[in-house]
């Protein structure tokens, strides 16, 4: 039998089992949503309110949810676990909690589920937002070189504004965390065992969301001392462990996992990747100059290049931090399908095919509504979480579906600043492939891309891109003994390519280019006017400089 290898994918909302075996076969997958979802109103363990900004998760879900996915992979797999020879994860980041030593959650200790602080923090937490500030207040005038890394920003949603968000507001659950620690790195150190000095922290997730480099570490103690003296505290003593990249075996199985989840106790374990960077591998990518788009919650497109230039706004240029071998860019969309399902709440709409099919039945410019897409903050290029989107041009005529077009179009837009963006900074583009969720169940949102960029778009046939390419990353850790497959690229071409011939291909529709052409520099005046309005509290360096570039 081919050698079949575990993905597990967690995403915001659920966790997702994927069976792949050395060939590219995909043989079962298993889905469950998390019991306690997002906790963004209020704690679950006490009903208590939160913050506006507050995402919160429950770690026993994740463990909980990957059980029943992994069972109901199996099942349709019909296969038994132990056939199974390596396991890869991939997690939403920066998702982080605080832990003891032994890797018990606060949250799950009596004293502290009640307070908010002490459960994990999900990537789309916004609590952040004045320490992140202050960070990048001080690092930029302190000239800190690794901001060069981060386009000039720390992003609110990262590690260390995080964790000074608690040592500032959480004092007492700062002061009892033995251990701070990426979700995905958690879930890798409990598939494995260990004590707190052998954690296994991913490369992709430090690298990107962390400030961490191979070549200087994290940023040093005088910068974090500046910041704070409890976070250069914690930065010194409370990040035990090891680095490995995504594909490196992080250690075997336990046995209590491997009954937990029906696998064989010492199947391999690969160390822990972001969510949507597995994508690249999960789509067969091993080249540079391919945007890879993961299009879901919010969007991430990801970018390997043989050179390393500064791209202001840009979330992370890491070596190596995507496929070993290349400087792997990181951008994004904070709000894509979440801005939809809000669209769909606020106007009371119960069927997104509907409203979808009446959004395209419309020319581009949705008869003359705007939008700017930042319902979420914006990620790329301007890094700052604090901005929010906008409507305009509204009259009484226009409908639910006028507004979907909008947004769908302004989400299209802030793509093509972002590919615009990289090709001013010599970082070109070639190549774009969709991934994720939205491309299968919503092919509009595809069209409107291919349009509004004037160029081809190809949708990977998997509709699980993600967890495809942790199930790659799972073969690799397996070693080529046992899949015959020497490496991470040539793992993930046999795995996840697609021939050339056989590609699905959205191509632009000509009649609409010009019309694009213009209607995207109205929304990037539309995007300088709001962010201008909304000029104040937030000091993120080269917001108004990127935002006022000439068009």
């Amino acid at each position: 039998m081919t050698a079949v290898a575990l993905g597990l994918d967690f995403g915001t909302e659920s966790v997702r089992a994927l069976l792949v075996d050395a060939m590219g076969m995909e043989r079962g997958q298993g889905e469950a949503a998390y019991k306690h979802g997002q906790m963004t109103e209020q704690l679950a363990s006490s009903g208590a309110g939160l913050p506006p900004g507050y995402a919160l998760q429950d770690p026993r879900d994740w463990i909980d949810g990957a059980a029943i996915a992994i069972a109901c992979a199996l099942a349709e797999a019909k296969i038994d676990g132990e056939k199974v020879v390596g396991i890869g994860v991939d997690f939403t980041s920066c998702t982080m909690l605080p832990t003891r030593r032994d890797g018990e959650p606060l949250c799950n200790l009596e004293r502290f589920r009640r307070h908010p602080l002490a459960w994990p923090k999900l990537w789309k937490h916004h609590g952040a937002l004045s320490q992140a500030a202050r960070m990048n207040e001080i690092a930029s005038a302190r000239k800190e070189k690794f901001l060069a890394r981060y386009g000039g920003i720390i992003g609110l949603e990262w590690f260390f504004p995080k964790l000074l968000e608690t040592i500032e507001e959480a004092p007492e659950v700062a002061d009892a965390a033995e251990v701070w620690i990426e979700a995905g790195d958690w879930f890798v150190w409990q598939l494995i065992g260990g004590p707190a000095e052998q954690i296994p922290r991913s490369t992709c997730q430090a690298g990107y969301k962390g400030l961490w480099s191979p070549h200087e570490g994290y940023p040093s103690l005088d910068f974090f001392e500046a910041v704070h003296p409890q976070l250069a505290s914690a930065a010194a003593t409370k990040l035990p462990g090891r680095f490995l990249s995504p594909g490196q075996r992080a250690g075997n199985l336990s046995p209590q996992m491997a009954k937990r989840f029906s696998l064989a106790a010492g199947t391999p374990v690969s160390a822990a990747i972001i969510d949507a960077h597995a994508a690249v591998p999960g789509v067969g990518v091993g080249e540079p100059g391919v945007l890879v788009m993961v299009l879901g919650t919010s969007s991430c497109h990801m970018l390997n290049a043989t050179i390393d230039r500064f791209v202001p706004g840009v979330a992370g240029i890491v070596d190596g931090g995507i496929l070993p071998g290349y400087f792997g860019y990181e951008t994004g969309q904070a709000a894509v399908g979440d801005a939809f399902a809000w669209l769909m709440r606020l106007v009371g709409h119960d069927s997104l095919e509907r409203l979808t099919r009446d959004a395209m039945q419309l020319s581009p410019g949705a008869e003359g509504v705007f939008c700017v897409d930042w319902m979420n903050g914006c990620r790329t290029p301007l890094m700052d979480g604090s901005l929010r989107g906008a409507f305009a041009g509204l009259s009484l005529h226009h409908e639910a579906h006028h507004l979907y077009r909008a947004l769908l179009e302004a989400s299209g837009f802030g793509l093509r600043w972002i590919v615009e963006l990289l090709a001013e900074h010599g970082v070109g583009v070639h190549r774009l492939v969709a991934t994720g969720g939205l491309p299968h169940h919503n092919r509009g949102i595809v069209e409107i891309y291919a349009d509004v960029l004037g160029s081809p778009i190809e949708i990977h046939p998997s509709r699980y891109g993600p967890a495809l390419g942790a199930a790659v990353l799972g073969m690799v850790a397996a070693g080529p003994e046992v899949s015959e497959l020497p490496d991470l690229r040539r793992a993930a071409e046999r795995m996840a390519g697609i021939p050339e011939d056989l590609r699905e291909i959205v191509s632009p529709r000509e009649a609409h280019l010009k019309l694009y052409d213009d209607l995207y520099r109205r929304y990037r005046h539309l995007a300088q006017l709001v962010s201008q309005f909304q000029q104040g509290p937030s000091p993120f360096i080269h917001k108004q400089q990127i935002v006022s570039a000439e068009l």
